[in-house]
């Protein structure tokens, strides 16, 4: 990490802890059970910087929040339209990268997938 500090090291064991791909709030409350007078300026301003630093992802679902994924391995995400949660998928082979590379004639370097839908619970919830 480019600038070490506690508040950081901690806003990074949180978002490390879980798959749910967490927003900036979420983060917050869990960095403010360890570090009490942690501000919500501080999380946002490190998640933005560790994000640009390639160190996390920025899941952009379009729900108006700012999503965050510790996982920064080249995978696809689903994110449930009717329940909001959001879900790691590997991808299984290159071919829309190699079509983008192919037709552009240009070298892709990095690529985020985003699916949206309807979750197999909600579908579930929704057959009725």
């Amino acid at each position: 990490m480019k600038n070490y500090s506690k508040r950081r090291e901690v806003i990074m064991e949180v978002l490390s802890s879980t798959t749910t791909h967490p927003t900036v709030n979420w983060i917050y409350e869990r960095a403010r059970q360890k570090i009490p007078n942690i501000s919500l300026g501080t999380v946002y301003r490190n998640l933005t910087d560790l994000a640009k630093e390639g160190i996390i992802s920025e899941v952009p679902v379009g729900d108006g929040y700012q999503h965050f994924d510790a996982n920064t391995s080249n995978h696809i995400h689903f994110y449930c339209l009717s329940c909001g949660k959001i879900v790691d998928c590997e991808p299984q082979d290159d071919s829309l990268k190699d079509y983008v590379e192919k037709t552009l004639d240009c070298k892709v370097s990095a690529e985020k997938r985003l699916f949206q839908g309807e979750c197999h619970a909600c579908r579930g919830l929704n057959k009725n």
